[in-house]
Order: structure tokens, then C-alpha cells, then sequence
């Protein structure tokens, strides 16, 4: 069941066909898996859906041959990718690709997919549950004050009543050094009560600037 269905090194019409449509299919759905809860780039999920496919004919083109595989290789080497670096995620989606196009390529095409079914579940799951994400509660609060306010312990009282954690995490000069940015980072205790908690926050600080949000995720990566 798990054998190749290439015997040898003769590649046959048929065998050939079966696993370049084998390659497509697990390519677009390899592509699928990408845009289940994110917003991959086009170029990206193209370039998913056709890896398989064409690392499947350059493995049947080596085919043992030595000489042709170190000529690809020398091929490939020439070749310089100038694009953005890609995050964790989209490395192991590739990698995937590549995986799926190197057994479809030797004829695994049933190990290929109980493979892929393997593995796109597991991040699927992974991705349900939200494995490794921070607090979702987590947000990014901002506030002006004039210069003259003491911000040590001004809001102490509402951050209290309104908050699960809160940290100070930087404080600028703005408007020529008359006013103060503090950046704190907080959990708030319930989401449905935003506007009290800034409605509080404007009181203690003159109605001046006040911005809350979920703070801005930097890439991810390896």
C-alpha cells in the first residue's frame, strides 16, 4: 500500500500523470490550509498550490541519475530569492510543500497523503486552539498628560478597578516636552466596559489623547 508505484528507474505515462495530479491536489489544499484563519498573500498560496508539483518532476527527472542531480543542484545554487522574509508558519508550509513534492516524486503517492492529512490536521489544530498565542485580553493603552501631573501612581485607582495587569512600558516628551505619552500594557477584567475605563482615564487627565487597542503584532518568525 505504502510502496512506489514507480518500479525502478522507468517512469511510465501513467504513473506520471497520477502523481503530478496527486502533487496538484495536495498542493492546493496544502494552499487552503494556509488561508484557514490568516491572510496569506496571493503570490504566497500560489506559490504552495504548484512546490509539490514541481519538485515532483525534478525528482523523476534526477531519477538516480548522479550527474543530472548535481546539475540541478548547481541549477538551483545559481538562483538568489530577494523576497521579504517569511514567517515561522509559512516556512513549515513550505517545507510541507516540498516534502509532499519529494514523496510524489518517487512514487509515494499514498504515503504522501495520509502524510498531508497527518500533518494538516496537526496545524489546524494547533491554529484552533490558539496554541502559543499571548492573551487575548492583552491590550496597548496610551495616555497624554500634561506635564505638571505626577503620572506615578495617578491612575492607580482605576487601573485597579478596571484591570487584571497593567505595565508601564515607556514614557515620551511630546509637543515641544509640555505634554507626557505613557504606554502601558493591560488585561483588562471585562472587554464590555472599555468606554468607562477611558471615560475614567479622561477625568484624570485633562481629556487629552487617550488610545487603546490591541497592541501591534511583530512578525513572527523562527
Amino acid at each position: 500500500m505504502l510502496n512506489s508505484i514507480i518500479a525502478g528507474t522507468e517512469i511510465t505515462v501513467s504513473s506520471f500523470f497520477v502523481c503530478t495530479g496527486i502533487s496538484l491536489i495536495l498542493g492546493f489544499l496544502t494552499a487552503l490550509v494556509s488561508m484557514y484563519e490568516n491572510k496569506p498573500t496571493q503570490s504566497f498560496v500560489i506559490t504552495l498550490a504548484v512546490t509539490p508539483t514541481i519538485v515532483q518532476i525534478i525528482i523523476m527527472l534526477v531519477n538516480g541519475n548522479i550527474g543530472t542531480g548535481l546539475a540541478v543542484a548547481g541549477a538551483f545554487g545559481l538562483v538568489r530569492y530577494r523576497s521579504a522574509s517569511a514567517s515561522g508558519k509559512e516556512i513549515s508550509l513550505i517545507f510541507l510543500s516540498m516534502a509532499l513534492g519529494l514523496a510524489t516524486g518517487m512514487g509515494y503517492v499514498v504515503l504522501a497523503c495520509i502524510f498531508f492529512v497527518v500533518v494538516a490536521l496537526f496545524l489546524l489544530m494547533l491554529q484552533k486552539i490558539h496554541f502559543g498565542a499571548g492573551n487575548e485580553n492583552l491590550r496597548s493603552l496610551k495616555i497624554t498628560i500634561s506635564e505638571n501631573l505626577d503620572y506615578d501612581g495617578l491612575f492607580d485607582d482605576i487601573f485597579a478597578e478596571f484591570t487584571d495587569m497593567v505595565e508601564l512600558e515607556k514614557v515620551k516628551t511630546t509637543n515641544m516636552g509640555t505634554l507626557y505619552e505613557l504606554d502601558y500594557a493591560v488585561i483588562l477584567k471585562d472587554e464590555h466596559k472599555v468606554k468607562t475605563f477611558i471615560d475614567e482615564l479622561r477625568c484624570r487627565n485633562g481629556n487629552l489623547n487617550i488610545v487603546c487597542g490591541k497592541p501591534v503584532a511583530p512578525r513572527e518568525s523562527l
